[in-house]
């Protein structure tokens, strides 16, 4: 149950409270100290979650949450230092855990979904996707091997999948560097099989959608999140060699 609030679903129980309380940063003071917050941080939170569920705009937040601006600036703080990231980060190795798995992966897949965007969203960062027929963003998605987040990139619809993979994988080598196989499918074949090996060093391991392997030099590629479920991959997770 919600120790504080108005009621709303999207609001922290007192349990998720417990957890990311601790992970927030102490509260900014000047070199002479400083008054208390205004605002409790747990409502901060509350506010902040409730915008990412409902996908209301900022000044839109019902006025039982601090002043829009208020909430605003907190998220704009956390976000720019890391907080974000950091709580993020936190709570996937407690899933890990808490499934018997080590809190760093070993193991990951990458895939990539075209989604369409409103005509208000600049041009210059929107593009059509002609083998989807979407005119819009894609966004490339680097999970663990529970489907836990562990890099995204967000470009222009019409770029390819061998080309948008390689900021995502770079971020998981520098992030995860534990991290030694990514599943793909054949989408991302061609170039990004040849450059994989300059930046991630790590084998990449391919398969078509009739869950065979498919090799490259010291580093490879292959299937996408929905259609994961090759013999291989499941093999060695269930083996515990990748997790």
């Amino acid at each position: 149950m919600s120790g504080a609030g108005g009621g709303y679903p999207s609001e922290l129980t007192d349990e998720q409270w417990a957890l990311v309380e601790p992970l927030l940063p102490r509260a900014r003071m000047g070199p002479k100290g400083g008054r208390r917050e205004k605002h409790p941080r747990r409502r901060i939170v509350d506010a902040i979650f409730y915008v990412v569920r409902t996908g209301c705009a900022w000044r839109q937040l019902p006025k039982d949450f601090a002043p829009w601006p208020t909430v605003y600036w907190y998220f704009t703080w956390w976000h720019d230092d890391g907080t974000v990231e950091r709580i993020h980060d936190a709570l996937r190795g407690k899933v890990r855990k808490s499934d018997g798995r080590d809190a760093e992966p070993s193991a990951g897949l990458i895939d990539s979904q075209s989604v369409r965007t409103a005509d208000t969203v600049p041009a210059a960062t929107r593009g059509f996707d002609a083998s989807k027929k979407v005119k819009g963003r894609k966004r490339f998605i680097v999970t663990d091997t529970l489907g836990l987040l562990l890099a995204v990139h967000v470009v222009a619809a019409s770029i390819q999948d061998r080309d948008g993979a390689k900021r995502p994988l770079l971020w998981t080598s520098l992030d995860h560097p534990g991290v030694r196989k990514v599943w793909a499918d054949q989408g991302f074949a061609g170039r990004l099989v040849d450059s994989t090996p300059c930046f991630l060093r790590r084998v990449m391991v391919g398969e078509r959608r009739s869950a065979t392997t498919v090799a490259a030099p010291a580093g490879p590629t292959g299937p996408d999140t929905g259609h994961m479920q090759g013999e291989q991959r499941e093999a060695e997770v269930q083996q515990g060699t990748v997790q």
